[in-house]
């Protein structure tokens, strides 16, 4: 499997955001993790990239899906399972 670059961002409260780095650690993959609710200038960005303000959003090499999405990520991420 090659190389992807994974970058969710997430809230500390939110539930879907801790089930998708469950989903992409059982995965072996990754990623790294920001915490928008932490993170103004990070909030924005993932507002830039996605044109939404809720989480998760996932950034797999530059397609973004929004919400815990496991076919779309593995889609994006070339597992056949």
């Amino acid at each position: 499997m090659k190389n992807h670059k994974v970058v969710i961002y997430r809230t500390q409260s939110c539930p879907w955001c801790h089930k998708t780095m469950e989903w992409l650690d059982a995965h072996n993959l990754k990623y790294k993790d920001i915490d928008v609710g932490a993170d103004a200038k990070a909030a924005e960005e993932m507002v830039e990239k996605s044109g939404q303000r809720g989480v998760p959003v996932i950034d797999i090499d530059g397609k973004i899906i929004v919400g815990f999405d496991p076919d779309t990520m593995k889609k994006y991420l070339g597992i056949k399972e």
